[in-house]
Order: C-alpha cells, then sequence, then structure tokens
C-alpha cells in the first residue's frame, strides 16, 4: 500500500463511522498501487488517470462510497447501487459489511484502474533477413 496521505489521515479524526472510513480506505488504497488519495469538495477522493469514488455523506455512523463515473466500470458487482447514467453507490453499516465486500472493492478498484489504463501496444518487428544481434556485412564501394 501507498504512503497514507497525513492530510487525509486529519480529515478522518472525529468523524462518526472513522474506524468504517479508515477501512474502506485501506482497501482502496491496498488493492492497487496506482490508486491515489486526496481531498477534495470538503472530502477523500480516490483517483487514478480521473476521479473514481469518494465518501459521501460522511458525517453518519456508515458509509457511503461515491462512485463517480461507476456505471462506465466494467464487471458485475451486486453491491453497487444506482441505475442512472453515472454515479454508483456502495454503502456499509458496520466492519463486518466493509470486511465481507473487500474482495468486490478490490475487483472495483482493479477494474477502474484498468479501464483507466493507456492500451498496451504490441512492438511488431519485421524480420530483416538476418538472425538477431548480427551486424550487416561490410561491403567494400567500387572505387572510381
Amino acid at each position: 500500500m501507498k504512503k497514507k496521505n497525513p492530510i487525509v489521515d486529519r480529515w478522518f479524526r472525529g468523524k462518526p463511522a472513522e474506524p468504517l472510513l479508515r477501512r474502506v480506505r485501506d482497501l482502496v488504497m491496498w488493492s492497487d498501487d496506482r490508486m491515489t488519495e486526496y481531498l477534495k469538495h470538503g472530502t477523500v477522493q480516490f483517483a487514478y488517470k480521473g476521479d473514481m469514488a469518494n465518501f459521501v455523506q460522511h458525517g453518519a455512523k456508515t458509509v457511503t462510497l461515491m462512485f463517480n463515473r461507476g456505471a462506465k466500470i466494467r464487471g458485475s458487482f451486486p453491491h453497487l447501487e444506482g441505475s442512472g447514467p453515472s454515479a454508483r453507490f456502495m454503502r456499509f453499516a458496520d466492519l463486518h459489511e466493509v470486511d465481507d465486500r473487500m474482495v468486490e472493492l478490490n475487483r472495483i478498484v482493479v477494474a477502474w484502474c484498468e479501464m483507466m489504463s493507456p492500451p498496451r501496444v504490441l512492438k511488431i518487428r519485421i524480420p530483416t533477413g538476418r538472425p538477431p544481434g548480427r551486424p550487416k556485412k561490410a561491403v567494400a564501394k567500387p572505387k572510381r
């Protein structure tokens, strides 16, 4: 897991659902090394090449994680709620629910990072007629 952002660490202090919020954060950040965290609009934002998710209604005793473009994340995720064109939500009532949904949350984070990664380009080698690593033979130029 990447080093934790101290500004984000301070944001958690005193929240009613602090242990749940911290556990969800740990799972998201542990899921993929490409994931980053920062504060945006007064809440913790998780991102990789674009904002993935953030905590909403963080003053409650439960945790709601909003996936900003959750509808675009490929895969089947039974605990993602919502039917609109973009956002999806995952809700956690207690630490038991967080731990029960750990694998699903991990899969969502990895799917996001893969979706946002540039397509891999394969290098195509064009045969030159000589084995690799062998230099061209020097050909003497005719004298004029």
